[in-house]
C-alpha cells in the first residue's frame, strides 16, 4: 500500500511531515510488511468502538487510542487489540494508565 494511501486510510491529509513519520514507523515496526494489511483491518474494526490507530507525536510506532466512553464498548476495543495481538503474531505494548497501545511489530 502507497503511504499517501495509508495516511488517508487513517484519516490524515498527506504531507511531507506525515509521509516522513510515516517512513520512520514503517522502519521502526519489525516485519512491517507482514503486518500493514491487519493494522488497517484493525482500525476499520476499532471504529465501532471509538477507537483507532494513530501516528504517535512522541514515539515510531503506531498507535491504538481506545476513547470509547461507554465501558462495554471500551472492553470489547481491547479484546479486539488482544485478538489482532493474539492472531497475527503482533506485539503490542499497552501504556501504564492510559487507554493506549504502541504496535511494536511482528513477533518471530
Amino acid at each position: 500500500m502507497q503511504r499517501d494511501a495509508m495516511l488517508t486510510q487513517l484519516g490524515y491529509s498527506p504531507n511531507d511531515a506525515l509521509l516522513k513519520q510515516l517512513e520512520a514507523i514503517e522502519k521502526n515496526t519489525v516485519g512491517y510488511e507482514k503486518i500493514q494489511k491487519h493494522i488497517m483491518d484493525l482500525h476499520d474494526h476499532l471504529k465501532v468502538n471509538s477507537s483507532y490507530i494513530a501516528l504517535s507525536n512522541s514515539k515510531e510506532y503506531f498507535k491504538i487510542k481506545i476513547e470509547s466512553q461507554t465501558p462495554e464498548l471500551g472492553v470489547e476495543a481491547h479484546e479486539k487489540v488482544q485478538h489482532f495481538s493474539e492472531k497475527f503474531k503482533i506485539k503490542v505494548k499497552k501504556l501504564d494508565k492510559k487507554e493506549t497501545y504502541y504496535i511494536i511489530g511482528f513477533e518471530h
